[in-house]
């Protein structure tokens, strides 16, 4: 396990780690970030999945973001770290040049990709990877055939995306017990989430109550089980841990450390689900928006 890089941010010291582990460590009773440690970065909405929850709206029709000539890009504090999706953030003309600004800058990118092009762009995935471009890699679950286990089990750094309400007890049995990583997304209410929802909700509200109840046991079938907050909030994850593990492993709520960004539409808010009037136009710097985000 390498040692990635190691900053003082606001009242508390973080230490990054290859394998994805994260270590904050604070003298006081809270946490108090002077600046963003996260930030989540949508660089297109451009895709060819047409997924029917898709909280982004994203379509072959879909932009890409300016993601090269931003001010903003050139601020990032060595060793922050931006989650990159989209859309399909691989199919982005810009992203490999993109990826290298964030690499000089000593910023620790990782990616979302959907399992449909993570399986069909195994070459750029590898590259990206070997070249230390990225390190996290979240695959977003469609089908867990076996050719898809076998080929994650290749990436150590890789996590499996599922969300609360499309996740099924058939996934979770092909998935169960092959050393693998999770991590359990909220079901976002936005966009076609929205329509699909009111649409389907008859069958995804019983696979939400079925998570929920099963929680406990589904988790232990996983290596590396986590969460996003929406998914903290909607299946009340803390019930699951002592007060203790609580404090030791939560990392804040939105916006305390983190924030969104959308380069598409060029606005930035607490998170991506949040309301859009919610959303500000683009700033110089990144900490100019991180500071807009704590005072809301």
């Amino acid at each position: 396990m390498e040692l990635l890089g190691t900053y003082l941010n606001g009242n508390f010291t973080t230490r990054l780690f290859s394998d994805g582990t994260k270590i904050r460590e604070t003298k006081d009773d809270n946490f108090k970030a002077g600046f963003a440690e996260n930030m989540d970065i949508k660089i297109c909405n451009y895709c060819d999945m047409n997924c029917s929850f898709c909280h982004e709206g994203s379509t072959t029709s879909g932009k890409f973001g300016d993601i090269l000539n931003e001010k903003f890009t050139n601020t990032f504090h060595p060793y922050q770290e931006v989650a990159i999706g989209g859309g399909d953030a691989t199919s982005h003309p810009d992203l490999i040049p993109f990826l290298q600004k964030l690499k000089d800058k000593k910023v620790i990118a990782n990616m979302t990709v959907n399992q449909i092009h993570f399986e069909k762009k195994q070459s750029l995935i590898k590259m990206l990877i070997d070249e230390k471009l990225i390190y996290g890699l979240g695959v977003s679950l469609v089908n867990p055939t076996d050719n898809f286990i076998s080929m994650i089990k290749q990436y150590d750094n890789a996590v499996i995306h599922v969300i609360n309400g499309i996740l099924k007890p058939s996934d979770v049995e092909r998935l169960s017990n092959n050393n693998l990583k999770m991590l359990i997304l909220g079901y976002k209410n936005l966009r076609r989430g929205k329509d699909w929802f009111s649409e389907e909700y008859e069958n995804i509200l019983p696979e939400q109550s079925w998570l929920k109840e099963n929680l406990a046991d589904i988790i232990k079938g996983f290596e590396v089980a986590s969460f996003d907050n929406l998914a903290i909030e909607q299946l009340d994850v803390k019930r699951l841990m002592s007060d203790k593990d609580w404090e030791e492993f939560y990392m804040g709520d939105d916006g305390t450390s983190t924030y969104y960004i959308d380069m598409v539409e060029r606005k930035f808010a607490r998170s991506s689900t949040a309301p859009f009037d919610k959303r500000y136009e683009l700033l110089d710097t990144v900490d100019d928006m991180f500071k807009v985000v704590i005072e809301e």
